[in-house]
C-alpha cells in the first residue's frame, strides 16, 4: 500500500462519512456543505445549491472557529460540516484535518460532487464570478 493510500485509510477511519442522500438531509437540518473543488471543476460540472465554496488551500483558515479569517458560518465548533471534492478523496483528508482543529463533527461526502450529481440531487451552473470564501 502506498503512503497516501495508508493516510487516506487512517483519515477515513476517523470519519462517519455520508452518502449523497444523507448529506442532503443533514444540510436541510443545518449542516454546512463545503465545496472544496477548484473553480475549473465547478464551472465544468456545476455546484450544489446552498453549498459554501472554500477552495482547499484556505479551508482550515476559513472554518477554524478561532481564526480571524473564518467565514461567518464557522462560529460553532460543534456544527456539522460536510466537505466534498470531486470524487471523495481529497475531502476525506480535509475532513480529518478539520477534526484535528477541533471540529469534531466534520466529515465528507462519499463519492464527492460526482456521486451527488449521479444520485440525481440538485445541481446548478456555477455562478458568474464564482469566487470562493
Amino acid at each position: 500500500m502506498s503512503a497516501i493510500d495508508a493516510l487516506l485509510e487512517r483519515s477515513r477511519a476517523r470519519l462517519d462519512r455520508v452518502g449523497p442522500e444523507q448529506a442532503r438531509a443533514e444540510a436541510a437540518a443545518g449542516a454546512l456543505l463545503v465545496d472544496t473543488r477548484p473553480a475549473a471543476y465547478r464551472r465544468a460540472e456545476g455546484v450544489v445549491p446552498g453549498a459554501v465554496v472554500i477552495e482547499r488551500n484556505v479551508l482550515e483558515w476559513r472554518l477554524d472557529p478561532t481564526s480571524p479569517d473564518r467565514i461567518a458560518e464557522a462560529g460553532d465548533p460543534g456544527r456539522r460540516i460536510i466537505v466534498f471534492c470531486n470524487e471523495g478523496y481529497a475531502s476525506s483528508l480535509a475532513a480529518a484535518q478539520l477534526r484535528d482543529l477541533g471540529l469534531t463533527r466534520a466529515t465528507d461526502l462519499i463519492g464527492g460532487f460526482r456521486a451527488w450529481a449521479a444520485a440525481g440531487l440538485p445541481t446548478e451552473p456555477a455562478p458568474p464570478g464564482d469566487d470562493p470564501a
